[in-house]
């Protein structure tokens, strides 16, 4: 039953695809949000009824699916926080695409909930592999809605390459748990030592460091804001970007058994926590703030699984879920009335009363503003870093006030009061669309009701009864972190007054640091060299290699002519002189004896004939003696005397 949990949402999706081309946004928005909260009910029978499931690949690859205390938070709130962003879906993207576009978007959307709850549900590494593959495929696919844009569809395939570098992490760790343990069951990994260990927690990292955007590999995140808004909302907010932050809270026991885990997650999430809220400081485009914004809380996070406070980790990726996904929608909605995501174009509290105190709450969530959930979440954060080290503790703080700062420029500049409006709106889209209105007040409420945390003694229930541990809060921290909370709400109003980066097409003075701090410039060069040495390299392989191998197998035509003409010519003489020697030796066998001894007597005959006559010659008598003398000497002289004729 449990694989139902990931099943129904990925089955539904090409259903859903199908009939969404006939019919409506209404359809396709109210069908999409109701199967998620059907997930969300399964999702929530499991974990009372504590699930498991299986499935038997072959005789030695078993597929299992199980829920532990992370993995049950993350299946409740990824269907709760999908399903008003999939009605938002519906009516804001409806101008945009067209109806076959349409439904392709929320079936889209659809499956990615499924495969994002497949991923949580995995109970060993080659289940995760798989949802870890269908949830960077569909991710690449959402970015690309757009795809008649070359922009579009060039930013998502850097966006899924740059994390696809880091899904090698994942199979490099798959296979050392393979290696130490013959199986990729998670229960199996207690098991693990020595070298696999130790290649294992580094392949982990890699892929979770891509996935959620840490450096150096957060600008693949601005790439990603050239999708849809929904798609930034879901994906980019509180689903994707929180699978790496999972899979370290999942297998926290096993990562800090290695001794550089530690300092190593600590280092990677409190860089990533200041530079993304640098460049969030200095952004002048709405969903790109929302972006860096995204990087620095979970580097937070990072910091807060390296302290060992993986709990604390998990608590705030879900009050984040709630109020960075109703920001993103809260800046589709600004840009569908100005045409721009620019923030020196927006200002549209008067406008938009009713969104800009929706949106305000989220706000003050980023900002870290109690009474509201953020606000505590982020708190044990710094209690995990204090637990650490204290000046650990100072360094998140300063964090929380750029998360102060960037929240207070984002609300003051999109939907600030008629008294603050230094620059006049350029509102051209009609009223918002009521469905649109009621995603964001959803998610709104959600992180209102997340206030319950700050109430005594339900905290501590709730981290019971997910058998998480919380660090101890001390007063000075509280009092330390509201400080600079204050002092970042007193920035980000300076920062609007003096217009720093209030345009994203006038930030002039920020584009390095505001673009990641030239990160993306310096890949692009190092890409650049590297494609220049491939050419080179490829022209290398044409005219030398590729020429070799030319002229080898020009030599072994030419072999090959030589062999031909040995077997046809040389090997054909010694075959025809075969044929005569052994002809030869036939014909021998047969005449050749009479022949040659029928010659033989014959000579012995005429030589025993001329021997004969000879002797008749010798008679004794002088005058023969003398007439064959004479006759001789007739002979000799006739002879001359021819000769000498002229």
């Amino acid at each position: 039953m449990l694989w139902l949990v990931a099943l129904i949402p990925l089955l539904a999706a090409p259903v859903l695809y199908g009939l969404g081309r006939r019919g409506g946004p209404a359809l396709l928005g109210w069908a999409s949000a109701a199967i998620v909260l059907g997930t969300f009910g399964l999702a929530w029978a499991a974990v009372i009824g504590d699930w498991s499931g299986s499935y038997r690949w072959s005789a030695q690859v078993v597929l299992s699916a199980a829920l532990s205390p992370a993995g049950g938070v993350f299946a409740l709130i990824v269907p709760l926080v999908a399903a008003p962003i999939l009605l938002y879906s519906a009516y804001h993207e409806a101008e945009a695409s067209s109806g076959t576009a349409l439904a392709r978007l929320i079936a889209l959307l659809l499956a990615f909930v499924g495969a994002m709850e497949l991923l949580v549900l995995a109970a060993d590494l080659l289940t995760l592999l798989i949802a870890w593959e269908l949830v960077g495929a569909l991710s690449w696919a959402l970015i690309a809605h757009h795809w008649p844009s070359d922009r579009t569809v060039r930013d998502a395939a850097w966006a899924f390459l740059v994390t696809r570098f880091g899904d090698l992490g994942l199979y490099i760790a798959a296979g050392a748990a393979f290696a130490g343990t013959g199986s990729f069951d998670f229960v199996e990994l207690a098991q693990l030592d020595g070298t696999p260990l130790h290649v294992f927690v580094g392949g982990i990292l890699l892929a979770c460091a891509a996935k959620s955007a840490q450096l150096p590999f957060s600008p693949w995140l601005f790439a990603a804001m050239s999708g849809p808004t929904p798609v930034s909302a879901l994906l980019h907010a509180a689903t994707m970007v929180a699978a790496g932050v999972y899979l370290l809270i999942r297998l926290h026991q096993t990562l800090d058994a290695v001794a550089w885990f530690a300092p190593l997650a600590i280092g990677l999430g409190l860089a990533t926590a200041l530079a993304g809220g640098v460049v969030a400081s200095l952004q002048g485009h709405a969903k790109k703030l929302l972006a860096a914004s995204t990087s620095s809380h979970y580097g937070l996070m990072w910091l807060a699984v390296g302290a060992g406070y993986p709990g604390a980790a998990l608590l705030h990726f879900v009050t984040h879920a709630f109020f960075k996904a109703g920001l993103f929608l809260a800046a589709g909605i600004a840009e569908h009335h100005v045409g721009s995501y620019s923030l020196g174009d927006m200002r549209l509290g008067r406008k938009l009363p009713g969104i800009a105190l929706a949106t305000l709450l989220s706000s003050l969530a980023l900002a870290g503003a109690p009474p509201l959930g953020g606000a505590w979440s982020k708190e044990q954060l710094i209690g995990a870093a204090s637990h650490h080290a204290a000046w650990l503790a100072l360094i998140a703080m300063l964090a929380g006030a750029l998360s102060a700062l960037y929240a207070t420029r984002f609300q003051w500049m999109a939907y600030g009061p008629a008294a603050f409006d230094f620059t006049p709106p350029r509102a051209r889209g009609p009223g918002h669309t009521p469905p649109e209105a009621l995603a964001l007040y959803v998610l709104a409420g959600g992180t209102l009701a997340l206030s319950l945390l700050w109430w005594p003694g339900f905290a501590e229930t709730l981290s019971d009864r997910l058998g998480i541990e919380m660090p101890p809060s001390k007063k000075w921290e509280i009092l330390g972190s509201l400080l600079f909370v204050a002092l970042g709400i007193l920035l980000g109003a300076l920062a609007v007054r003096r217009h720093w980066a209030n345009r994203d097409e006038a930030n002039r003075r920020f584009v390095t640091v505001s673009d990641w701090l030239g990160i993306p410039t310096v890949a692009g060069r190092t890409a650049s060299r590297l494609m220049n040495i491939s050419y080179a390299l490829a022209r290398f392989d044409d005219r030398i290699v590729d020429a070799g191998i030319q002229r080898m197998a020009s030599y072994r035509a030419f072999s090959n002519r030589l062999g031909r003409f040995d077997d046809r010519a040389v090997d054909g003489g010694i075959r025809l002189t075969a044929r005569f020697g052994a002809w030869f030796a036939s014909f021998g066998n047969r005449r050749g004896e009479a022949l040659f001894n029928g010659l033989v007597d014959t000579v012995a005959q005429v030589t025993g004939w001329l021997g004969q006559r000879t002797r008749q010659l010798q008679s004794g008598q002088m005058h023969h003696y003398y007439t064959g003398i004479a006759v001789g000497l007739a002979a000799v002289f006739l002879i001359l005397a021819i000769g000498g004729l002229p």
